[in-house]
């Protein structure tokens, strides 16, 4: 199996409900998005997917909560805007991406912080 892997940042801010502590108050991040995708063989040109494809597809995939208040942007409205809830969404928007193609996702990573990161993947 091959993976490949394109890197991304954004910045955002948001608060977290039902949480006490200071997470709770509004405050920002500036958010390290690591998108893989595995395919069990090469392409004509040696690839599983263009790493050009590959960064298109994050770029789009976080640019709607690039430099906004995520408790305002959906799902995060009734979500709470967590590292781990936005690695299922930025994870959710690559499957769609990649549906149709021979690779799939293997995993979305969200780093909210130097040494504090959330993953999503298959089951």
């Amino acid at each position: 199996m091959y993976y490949v892997t394109a890197t991304q940042s954004f910045s955002a801010a948001h608060s977290l409900r039902d949480y006490e502590g200071k997470c709770e108050r509004l405050h920002g991040h500036n958010y390290k998005v690591e998108a893989t995708l595995k395919g069990p063989a090469l392409n004509k040109g040696g690839m599983v997917v263009d790493f050009t494809l590959l960064r298109q597809a994050l770029d789009k995939a976080i640019a709607k909560l690039d430099h906004q208040h995520l408790n305002d942007v959906k799902p995060f409205d009734k979500l709470n805007p967590t590292a781990e809830y936005i690695a299922k969404l930025l994870y959710e928007e690559m499957v769609l991406k990649f549906s149709t193609r021979k690779v799939k996702v293997h995993e979305v990573v969200v780093w909210e912080s130097e040494g504090c990161r959330a993953s999503y993947g298959p089951r």
